[in-house]
């Protein structure tokens, strides 16, 4: 029986999805103050590619693991990182409710461009593969769940859809996902989105002339002039991961393609006035058609914020539900 997700209702003057995306990113949140356990996983021997992670385990008061808890790995989204509002909040909450929780930075980001040659983007999903199958070998748990945000959201599912075998895997929650890569990147680049866009663009090309610098034997020094994500994509992501261009990118690396294929229990969140995310009409039957899918579509929500009218640190609707959800593993 799939678990009830409460309904959502917006927070009384924040019902705009603009409103709702700025608003839900910056509003208070549970505090998580735990130190963490710095983990460099290795997720491509082939060049040596490493991320980064923060770990946080159950332990008794003997200090031994406690391997029946569930463990949790968390995904932010584009140019976030294991330190972003909404990966704060979330853990607090799972922390609270006994589960290990494990923050994986993606390549490169938290501060980690030295641990890759590479750059990152939405096709990695074996780097959430190999963050599992170590936290599976080094902590002996043997039940793992996903949760991922916007972009991190479809490395869970893409993940879950190319997954042959579940088991460690028992979970995945994905909360406004991108999951249509070029329906979302066109968005992206339409009115008021162009601030959101401006503001990933500002970020990813720093990272990049981060990256020239340190790898000036692969990257150029001036990539050409940059407008749009769209631009980024085809002219860096697409030549130093070897797509034909940025459509081709967006076509393979999305999750679109397998969530048929998802045999985990999934819980899926996304609303329908979220500025730049876009759920295909076919996605949107595909998702609906699985069995192991749990689809939430809500009217208001913007992007990752799901703001709602609840008062205390239950505002944050999205973190509530994902948690909630979880503990039912």
């Amino acid at each position: 029986m799939a678990y009830k997700v409460t309904d959502f209702h917006p927070r009384s003057g924040f019902a705009n999805a603009h409103a709702q995306t700025v608003a839900g990113n910056f509003w208070r949140r549970p505090a998580f103050t735990l130190a963490p356990e710095a983990e460099e996983i290795l997720v491509d021997p082939a060049d040596g590619s490493r991320v980064l992670c923060h770990c946080n385990w159950q332990r008794d008061e003997a200090g031994l693991l406690l391997i029946e808890r569930l463990a949790v790995i968390l995904v932010h989204g584009l140019e976030g990182s294991s330190d972003s509002r909404y990966i704060h909040g979330v853990s607090a909450r799972l922390w609270a409710s006994g589960m290990h929780i494990i923050r994986m930075n993606q390549r490169n980001c938290g501060g980690s461009e030295r641990l890759t040659p590479t750059l990152y983007n939405s096709a990695l999903s074996n780097d959430v593969g190999a963050v599992i199958d170590w936290v599976a070998a080094k902590s002996g748990v043997d039940r793992i769940a996903l949760v991922g945000y916007s972009m991190g959201g479809n490395l869970v599912l893409k993940h879950a859809g190319e997954r042959a075998e579940s088991k460690p895997l028992v979970a995945v929650a994905a909360v406004s996902p991108a999951i249509n890569l070029s329906a979302s990147s066109t968005a992206l680049h339409t009115g008021l989105n162009r601030a959101y866009e401006w503001w990933f663009l500002r970020g990813l090309m720093a990272r990049y002339r981060r990256k020239a610098a340190l790898f000036p034997e692969i990257y150029a020094a001036d990539p050409g002039p940059i407008r749009s994500l769209r631009d980024f994509d085809d002219k860096i992501v697409a030549r130093y991961f070897d797509y034909n261009n940025a459509e081709d990118y967006y076509t393979r690396a999305a999750a679109a393609n397998v969530v048929s294929s998802i045999k985990v229990s999934t819980l899926y969140l996304h609303s329908n006035d979220d500025p730049f995310i876009k759920l295909l009409p076919r996605t949107q039957a595909a998702l609906e058609a699985n069995p192991q899918v749990q689809f939430v579509l809500t009217n208001h929500g913007g992007h990752c914020a799901f703001l709602g009218n609840t008062r205390g640190e239950d505002v944050h609707w999205a973190e509530m539900t994902v948690a909630n959800w979880l503990e039912e593993f």
